[in-house]
Formats: structure tokens, sequence, C-alpha cells
């Protein structure tokens, strides 16, 4: 993305009802035409869309320009520094013995949450495949490298908490919690890139007879 596009953005976030072609254009201190391209390209890349019209003092109504949901989820945002406090508060308050037994409650109440929008949910495949679908969703770029009849295998080679897991290995016991209270299972996890793996590789086994 070119820096003027990056502007633009940066111009529409601070604009949520929306800006004109002409607004943008003083903004930018560029031409409309400009404008015009620049838009028809984050249009494209589904990051702008059209928004409300405004009136324009007895001429034609103005077309306002939005961010999208996807533009949005995009702005910059210090969850990683954020993790770090809370993990840091979390290891005051349960100590250093206890932190991967609490790190495994709070995986699990995660875990809780999201089941509850999947209330159809009911053999161990189909809470295996969701939940891949979940973490990948989240940024794990997680698959599923196979099912086969009580055990699963997934895999994850972006791990979200990479930074944190390299300084503390109690980290990864948030993602057992999340996945064993998921899927009803128990889970080993066989590799691990904070130990210098080239993914996270979890086995899970139901514990659903």
């Amino acid at each position: 993305m070119g820096e003027r596009q990056k502007q633009l953005l940066k111009l529409l976030r601070s604009n949520k009802p929306g800006l004109s072609v002409h607004e943008l254009s003083k903004g930018l201190e560029i031409t409309r035409n400009a404008v015009r391209q620049h838009i028809a390209s984050l249009e494209a890349a589904g990051l702008v869309a059209l928004g409300a019209t405004r009136p324009s003092g007895g001429g034609r109504p103005q077309k306002l320009y939005v961010l999208t949901e996807l533009a949005n989820e995009m702005s910059p945002r210090q969850y990683s520094w954020l993790a770090q406090l809370v993990v840091a508060s979390v290891r005051r308050e349960e100590g250093v013995e206890n932190m991967g037994k609490r790190m495994n409650e709070i995986g699990a109440n995660v875990a809780q949450q999201i089941r509850s929008q999947y209330p159809h949910l009911t053999t161990h495949r189909e809470k295996v495949e969701k939940l891949t679908e979940v973490m990948d969703q989240l940024g794990y770029n997680a698959r599923n490298a196979t099912v086969s009849g009580d055990e699963a295998i997934i895999e994850a080679d972006n791990c979200v908490f990479h930074t944190m897991a390299k300084k503390d290995l109690e980290i990864c016991h948030l993602d057992r919690g999340l996945m064993e209270t998921f899927t009803d299972s128990k889970v080993e996890q066989h590799e691990c890139m904070a130990r210098g793996g080239s993914v996270c590789r979890f086995k899970l086994t139901s514990n659903v007879e």
C-alpha cells in the first residue's frame, strides 16, 4: 500500500461519517483524479466503500466514502503489549508455579465463550473442524493435519503468542486449555515453535465415550 493510500485511510478513520472526493483532495493536497484512483484501488481491496450522501447546497448530493470493517480491523492495535501486561499481572498474582494452571483456565474460559456460539456441534470431528476454523480466524494460520477416529492433529504455523512464549513457555497452556475445553479432548503438544519447531502441532484425543 502506498503512502498516499495510508494517509487516505487515516483521514477516513478520523472522520467516521465519511469524506467526499473534494474533502479528501484538500486533506491530502492532491488532485481529485488522483483521489479517485486511490479510492478505486482501495475499493477493489475491500478497504473503502461508498457510504451515505450529503446535501451540497442545491447541487447534486455529495458521495461520501467510508472505511469498511476490514479496514477498521487492520488499524494498529497494541494487542501484544496489552497481552504482556496481562501475563505479567497473572504471574505476580499466581506465582510462577501456578502460571501454567492459570493460563489453562483462561484458555478454557475463552473456549466456553466461543463454543456457546456453536451449540449444534456434537461429534469430535465437528468440534475439531470448527476449532481449526476459529483458530485460523484468530491468526494462528491453523489447519487440520489429520482426523481419524477419536484422534485429531491440528497444526498452526503462526503462533499468536510466539514472542511471549519464547520467554515463558507457560503461555502455551492457554492454547491447550482452549483446545481441551472447545473439543472435549485430551491435548498433547508434539511440536512447538517457541522451542524451535517449524509449527505448533497438537494431538487431540476425544474424552467423550
